[in-house]
């Protein structure tokens, strides 16, 4: 009987994400307010660990994580994560981008609307039975400018109930496409005229190098003077030197933040500001969005531990539930043709050329590179998996190609594995036959039926009679049986390539008896 796979839980998160991995048959530990020496001392026995913000899962911790397989971050940003690192170990990193999208975009709009009206401050001025009526004098949000920068999931929310309000929606989002602006009804800009524009500027981008401080001195001066600024995304985002030096001089009217540059913030250069109203990091905090994150990651980390589906995954291509079972049979090809070709080509390869035709080129093939470039690498680095290849491979400075066609010529499903080196390069292909069994059809042009098995031999010969005998004798003679033996000739040149499966390891001074057969150019001994 196969194990449970297992997973820890080393966040407070719905007791319905314990459930759930129970009920899909997932052994689930929950072990809540670890220290890293004690998350570090565990981690070693589970294939899963569903996290929220408060597990810093760190390169050290990723080190003793042995079994880890993938860590689901319940909520958005995985800045708690070494994800550089998951990826060079393999671990397969993966967020709910979807659960808590309406409650943060929720969250942004209530900033914007005490941000208008001054209501944090009204309110406790009134609590202190001040009634200062006119101290308070606010802005309507009707037809006011409100640029959206970053149009994604909660952007595009934002974006939706701005246009609700009756204000003039523009969004700045360099992977906003002309079609997709029309359909939520948005005015694409670019991000001067964004800043230039708005009235009110909320930000809905990731945390990454060209985000970081998107807001700041510069950005600021290009904005008009009493401008009000909302952040409920990610604490960085805007300098927060800047901005107190421009709601001191009244360039900026007021900020609205939920997160902060270092948190969690007990201290802020911006606190106690009376342009300033200040949440801390609540954007998904609605017991709605707590649910619905927990569920999601639990379902996920579920999915891809049973089934091998990946969904919302940060590292590495997606796969959906639906998908899995079609690509099962490809993804075995995929790496055995990239082991193949890793075992088989230059050494000093510089370029791998991938091309799908037929059936396979309709299927999500992104996993498929994603695999060959693991089975080429496994032979020359340790511990390289779906995850980590495609960077391993950008490490060593491969060029990767991907090319689809829908029409096959001589089958109806073929991948093809192209190497290329500084001076030569190699082809190996692969089909599929009924419909689940992997075979390589093809080696340097030289066609072939052949499936792998885990011990082989690769042979190039002249093609002159008494190989197979001489092969054979010395095979049978140490007791190594053939299971299987595929020949064929390299067109016009008198030389030929044998395939030869075995049940058992072949000895290195056997692969050497091999060598010293007189027709015999190249022996290679394969493992897969």
């Amino acid at each position: 009987m196969t194990a449970k796979p297992k997973v820890l839980i080393s966040d407070k998160m719905s007791a319905q994400a314990e459930q759930i991995f129970k009920d899909r048959g997932v052994e689930v530990t929950v072990k809540t307010d670890l220290k890293p020496e004690e998350l570090a001392a565990l981690i070693g026995q589970f294939d899963g660990l569903a996290i929220r913000s408060s597990t810093k899962v760190t390169a050290e911790i990723l080190k003793s994580a042995s079994a880890l397989k993938v860590i689901g971050r319940a909520g958005i940003g995985v800045d708690n994560v070494d994800v550089p690192a998951a990826t060079k170990t393999g671990v397969v990193v993966m967020n709910t981008p979807f659960g808590n999208s309406i409650t943060t975009a929720e969250h942004t709009i209530a900033m914007m609307m005490a941000l208008a009206r001054d209501i944090p401050q009204a309110n406790l001025s009134t609590h202190a039975g001040k009634w200062e009526k006119t101290k308070f004098m606010g802005a309507e949000l009707f037809g006011k400018t409100l640029a959206v920068l970053g149009c994604g999931n909660i952007g595009s929310i934002v974006a939706d109930r701005g246009i609700g309000l009756k204000m003039k929606v523009i969004a700045y989002d360099p992977f906003l496409s002309a079609e997709r602006a029309v359909e939520l009804g948005v005015e694409k800009v670019e991000l001067e005229e964004a800043f230039k524009r708005g009235d009110f500027i909320t930000i809905h981008t990731p945390m990454t190098e060209s985000t970081k401080g998107i807001i700041n001195k510069a950005a600021i001066a290009k904005m008009k003077k009493g401008v009000r600024l909302i952040n409920c995304a990610r604490g960085g985002l805007i300098v927060e030197a800047d901005l107190k030096e421009a709601l001191d001089s009244g360039h900026v009217a007021g900020a609205a933040l939920d997160v902060f540059e270092t948190e969690p913030a007990k201290e802020n250069l911006l606190f106690n500001h009376a342009k300033v109203i200040c949440t801390p990091h609540l954007g998904a905090s609605t017991v709605e969005a707590q649910e619905n994150v927990a569920l999601q990651v639990a379902e996920q980390m579920s999915d891809f531990l049973l089934q091998g589906a990946i969904a919302n995954a940060v590292n590495m291509p997606s796969v959906s539930a639906e998908d899995a079972p079609k690509l099962k049979p490809y993804m075995k090809l995929a790496e055995q043709l990239g082991s193949f070709a890793g075992q088989l080509a230059t050494a000093d390869a510089t370029e791998i050329a991938i091309e799908y035709e037929g059936q396979v080129s309709l299927l999500n093939t992104r996993p498929l590179t994603a695999l060959v470039l693991a089975g080429f690498l496994k032979p020359s680095m340790e511990g390289v998996n779906i995850v980590s290849a495609p960077a391993r491979a950008k490490e060593r400075g491969l060029a990767i190609a991907e090319t689809k066609r829908d029409k096959a010529k001589d089958y109806q499903t073929l991948i093809r594995v192209t190497i290329k080196g500084k001076d030569d390069s190699a082809t190996f292909a692969g089909t599929i036959f009924s419909g689940e069994h992997p075979r390589i059809v093809d080696i340097n042009g030289v066609p072939t039926e052949s499936a792998l098995s885990k011990e082989m031999l690769y042979v190039e010969n002249l093609d002159k009679p008494g190989l197979i005998g001489a092969l054979g004798t010395i095979l049978g003679n140490a007791k190594i049986n053939i299971s299987d033996f595929n020949l064929g000739r390299i067109p016009g040149k008198d030389k030929a390539i044998a395939l030869v499966s075995v049940d058992e390891y072949i000895p290195e001074h056997i692969v050497n008896a091999i060598k010293n057969i007189s027709q015999v150019e190249r022996v290679q001994l394969l493992r897969f």
